[in-house]
């Protein structure tokens, strides 16, 4: 696996070896003791699968402390241009973002840590979206950011987004108390 750290510290985009042959593909989405190696020693309580049309967007999704969850992404089918801004109030990097797209035809996987909102745009029909995550879902510690916040200024790309009323109405940046 190749393991590649994006300009935001923390997050690591894993390129994992794949074996190809007549019959398909084969790869480890994860290994304890190859993400151990790498400095990861991670405790997932909770596996979540989404499959959505072309232009659904969700986000951008986090959960407080102390119910905070890291996020180990990956597309089965379809794509996402997946994005993630930095919460953690002393970060350099505070308030920016990054994004990746993630596809069955890549197959990379993206690792998310605690302290950042994630969102993802699908760019394909029937696109189905897994992660692993080390804390189980509170509702309660659940906050967004608003996907369009002018102050993020997010490149979501070409496509007309579907957005869940909840997802519309998510905070403002300029308004937000980070608890990370």
């Amino acid at each position: 696996m190749e393991i590649i750290k994006p300009p935001i510290d923390g997050l690591l985009v894993i390129n994992p070896k794949i074996f190809v042959d007549d019959r398909g593909y084969f790869f480890e989405s994860w290994n304890e003791e190859s993400f151990v190696k790498n400095g990861l020693d991670l405790d997932f309580v909770q596996d979540n699968q989404s499959l959505s049309s072309k232009g659904v967007l969700r986000g951008l999704h986090f959960q407080n402390p102390p119910f905070a969850q890291g996020k180990l992404v990956r597309v089965i089918k379809g794509a996402v241009l997946d994005i993630v801004v930095d919460i953690r109030k002393e970060s350099a990097t505070y308030g920016q973002h990054f994004s990746i797209e993630l596809n069955e035809e890549n197959k990379t996987i993206f690792w998310i840590p605690p302290g950042f909102a994630h969102g993802f745009i699908t760019l394909e029909d029937d696109t189905i979206v897994t992660y692993k995550c080390t804390g189980v879902y509170n509702s309660a510690s659940e906050e967004a950011l608003l996907w369009s916040d002018k102050d993020l200024n997010i490149d979501w790309g070409a496509i007309k987004p579907l957005v869940s009323d909840k997802d519309l109405v998510a905070g403002s940046f300029k308004n937000f108390k980070s608890q990370f």
